[in-house]
């Protein structure tokens, strides 16, 4: 068992450079899953808590609209809004139009009533300046300004239009950019329309009577309690997104399996006549592959370890060029992608592994 021990520190310490470069395609291959995961994870938990910072009980959509709220259109009355507000315990509602900009990056618009919006949020924290002043002004979420590295008076392109930067607002209030309602209408041909109607009663215990009061008003359109959205806002949710986390993920447990593969079959071939020694010497066709199966676990967990570090890393990198994206690596998916690591490097060992223990003895110490 001493010449296996040793066999097993010699394999690594033969080839330091491939047992680097294994270790480096593990810790790859667990950064990666993790890093997938952690953004689709983290913009779904970073969309759905700005929404529910809105501060509403209640938000109003078209029929047949999607959770996503992006997918929403323009096709409500802005006059529903006064229906709203007859209804018995409401306190306030806020019709928003989303728009979405694609010109230097993705990003959400809201077209907001400033005074019905704050009614409903209890109103913006400004970090700088004050609110809007005139049509095209715009203000920003604090994040969004840090990334852009914008200030009060300067100006943003948006929709092929100039805006003023009026204010710079704490973050948290559903979207990153917000313009005046009227103006958003204006650019996206939707005069007197709306998106979405925030709605906020006067105590959240009246929520359930006003919103069965709103389906019987408005009995074909989509009505969402708030404190629900955060639980809707999943991966399994989205069409497609966990299609292609799986695929992702598949992808890199296949990476690790073939670099491990790769690393144990040279090494076996390297390695063969040290092997006939061994079997020569006593030990069985289970001390071989277990030695195999431990040096691909070892290779692994150093990966692993390495992997998590590239983790934090790659996210404080991402985070560094892009302020406002949001990655959430947790300890359950860090656990998960070790797991898949360990079990793709030792699937990786298995054929290398028997082809070690089938060698013969007389065979391998002919061997050169």
């Amino acid at each position: 068992m001493n010449a296996l021990r040793a066999m097993l520190v010699g394999n690594l310490l033969h080839r330091p450079l491939r047992t680097l470069i294994t270790v480096v395609a593990v810790g790859v291959e667990v950064c990666l899953v993790v890093i997938i995961v952690g953004l689709t994870t983290g913009l779904l938990h970073e969309t759905a808590k700005r929404i529910e910072g809105v501060g509403a009980d209640l938000m109003l959509q078209p029929p047949a609209a999607s959770f996503l709220m992006a997918f929403s259109g323009a096709p409500m009355s802005i006059k529903i809004k006064e229906k709203l507000e007859q209804v018995p315990h409401v306190a306030a509602v806020a019709p928003v139009l989303l728009q979405f900009n694609t010109s230097g990056g993705l990003d959400m618009v809201y077209g907001i009533e400033l005074e019905s919006f704050e009614a409903v949020s209890k109103g913006f924290a400004y970090h700088a300046g004050g609110p809007f002043a005139e049509p095209a002004d715009i203000l920003v979420d604090d994040w969004y300004a840090a990334a852009k590295n914008l200030k009060v008076g300067e100006r943003l392109r948006l929709f092929e239009n100039d805006f003023t930067v009026r204010g710079i607002v704490e973050h948290g209030k559903g979207a990153r950019l917000f313009v005046p309602i009227e103006k958003l209408q204006e650019l996206s041909a939707a005069h007197d329309k709306a998106s979405i109607f925030y709605i906020r009663c006067d105590d959240p215990k009246n929520t359930e009577a006003v919103a069965e009061e709103i389906r019987q008003l408005f009995p074909r359109h989509q009505l969402r309690p708030l404190k629900e959205y955060l639980t809707m806002m999943t991966s399994s949710q989205l069409p497609g997104l966990d299609a292609f986390v799986d695929s992702m993920i598949a992808l890199a447990v296949v990476v690790g399996f073939l670099v491990i593969f790769l690393s144990m079959y040279t090494t076996i071939l390297e390695r063969t006549r040290e092997i006939g020694i061994l079997k020569s010497l006593g030990a069985s066709k289970a001390d071989i592959i277990g030695l195999v199966l431990r040096e691909s676990l070892l290779l692994c967990a150093a990966g692993v370890a390495i992997g998590v570090g590239f983790s934090y890393g790659s996210r404080a990198l991402l985070k560094e060029m892009f302020p406002t994206l949001t990655i959430l690596i947790t300890v359950g998916w860090l656990a998960k992608a070790g797991l898949l690591a360990a079990v793709g490097g030792v699937l990786g060992a298995v054929y290398p592994a028997w082809l070690a223990a089938r060698q013969d003895a007389i065979v391998a110490l002919a061997y050169e």
